[in-house]
């Protein structure tokens, strides 16, 4: 017997969402519901969701922000955006968020249904591969190593960018000197250099430029952490 599918729809608008809901469980599918962005991320974060119907303007965090979030933190549940707006450029910007479609309201259930069934498959075959990373307003694309801070292009060498990867791929946890050693320069032993210090103080004057807020901070006596103070 096969798993009931467990969706999520992140909807503000109550009877799209009762739409949304009455369609997708008369096909079986178990629904989840979330009226705002922030309780859409929470639940989204829980996890066990085989797909999520996600609005584009939401109150709180909007629909790209949320799915940028998500990705971000390194979760492949499979995301179809629905919006009114339908655009080109609004289309290409849900794409490179991370969502797997894009549906333009007004939509016909069948459509949906079908998408659903096509992310399913896709996903079932392809597992997803993360392209960019965020943390707070730093941005890297993977495929470009175009880093970001606030919109403004940093510049880094490549290993500054694998160092700045690997931070971002384990942002709000404390990195050792080992780890990055290990996992940045290949290396299973600590040389005893300072190389790592020195990347650290070139990376952290490119990401925490004068008057943005620090991100990149140092753990005494243990490593170095990259995330807002919390």
């Amino acid at each position: 017997m096969s798993k009931t599918k467990t969706i999520l729809v992140v909807e503000d608008d109550p009877a799209t969402a009762d739409f949304l809901a009455s369609g997708l469980e008369q096909e079986g599918y178990r629904v989840d519901r979330a009226a705002d962005g922030p309780c859409g991320l929470e639940r989204a974060q829980a996890g066990e969701l085989d797909a999520i119907v996600l609005d584009r303007m939401l109150p709180g965090i909007d629909g790209l922000t949320l799915l940028e979030t998500l990705r971000a933190q390194g979760c492949d549940t499979p995301v179809i955006i629905l919006s009114a707006i339908g655009s080109t450029d609004e289309r290409v910007r849900g794409l490179r968020a991370g969502s797997d479609d894009y549906l333009v309201k007004p939509f016909a259930m069948p459509e949906l249904l079908a998408r659903l069934e096509v992310v399913h498959r896709r996903r079932a075959g392809s597992p997803a591969v993360t392209t960019r990373l965020i943390c707070e307003d730093l941005t890297l694309d993977l495929l470009t190593s175009r880093a970001e801070r606030a919109g403004q292009v940093l510049l880094l060498q490549p290993r500054a960018i694998q160092l700045l990867e690997f931070l971002m791929r384990n942002q709000g946890q404390v990195v050792t000197r080992s780890m990055i050693f290990q996992k940045v320069w290949n290396y299973d032993f600590d040389p005893g250099t300072n190389v790592i210090d020195v990347y650290v103080s070139n990376l952290r004057k490119e990401i925490d430029r004068p008057g943005l807020v620090p991100l990149l901070r140092t753990v005494r006596g243990s490593g170095y952490r990259l995330g807002a103070a919390r």
